[in-house]
């Protein structure tokens, strides 16, 4: 069996963190006045989770507001959100997000980069 290494473990831990922010925050109730409080509730919450070094969220307005119902709400989709985290175990820092591909019509999960020690 092959040694788990820091790097395989952070890139592990980067797509545990993104996925639970995913499916904990998705379908959440959100309009323009309180995306930037939901902004923040998603960040300080997942922060709290083991290795990450930082986490930042952006919930696309003008999606919000495209699909306001009557009573000047939505449901938070994934295709709003534009996250980005660093992950530190041990000696590697990875750096993944989240963000809505148009093309796949898919809110998209990626590695951006990776820095081992």
């Amino acid at each position: 069996m092959t040694e788990i290494t820091d790097r395989d473990s952070a890139l592990f831990e980067a797509g545990i963190k993104l996925g639970a922010l995913y499916h904990q925050f998705v379908g959440s109730p959100v309009s323009p006045d309180t995306a930037g409080s939901l902004e923040r509730a998603i960040q300080n919450s997942i922060s709290l989770q083991p290795h990450v070094q930082s986490i930042t969220v952006a919930i696309d307005r003008e999606m919000i507001k495209s699909s306001l119902n009557d009573f000047g709400y939505c449901e938070l989709a994934g295709k709003m959100l534009d996250v980005m985290a660093t992950i530190r175990y041990g000696s590697a820092l990875v750096h993944a997000g989240m963000r809505y591909d148009e093309d796949s019509d898919y809110p998209m999960m990626f590695v951006e980069g990776i820095e081992a020690r």
